[in-house]
């Protein structure tokens, strides 16, 4: 069995405990909540979940959704119609990565065009996107 321990240093933090589970799937829970990636099958995977990878793009277009929900409350404006539709590309050199990601905000029929640029802004300013433009250090140690 497998385990990653990850936390945060500085301000809050938090922690993630990954575990192997069988083939290609590992399972991970945070603040009491149990959810599981694995790999497509053409990747040797049973298909069971997610991969990381969607899984991080998942992560910054409900990010991005939160923040503009957020913002549509604060500002009394209903949320019926946000969603957000995200499609990534992955890098075709070394190292393995995402090289782009393009999210499409859609917002409720009813939002002023005046509070659109305000709600763009405070939506591409969530904390995954804040991390990917000013990205963490990231450390990995052996136990």
């Amino acid at each position: 069995m497998g385990q990653l321990n990850v936390q945060a240093v500085g301000g809050d933090a938090g922690t993630v405990d990954v575990r192997f589970v069988a083939g290609e799937s590992y399972e991970f829970a945070v603040r009491g909540h149990q959810m599981l990636v694995d790999q497509p099958s053409e990747a040797g995977g049973d298909d069971k979940a997610p991969t990381p990878t969607e899984l991080f793009v998942a992560s910054l277009a409900t990010c991005v959704a939160f923040y503009a929900g957020r913002f549509l409350t604060r500002h009394g404006l209903s949320r019926d119609g946000l969603g957000v539709s995200v499609s990534y590309r992955m890098a075709a050199d070394r190292p393995a990565r995402v090289a782009e990601v393009r999210l499409s905000l859609r917002v409720p029929k009813d939002l002023p065009v005046a509070r659109r640029p305000a709600l763009l802004a405070v939506a591409s300013h969530c904390t995954v996107h804040n991390t990917l433009t000013s990205p963490p250090t990231v450390t990995v140690d052996l136990l």
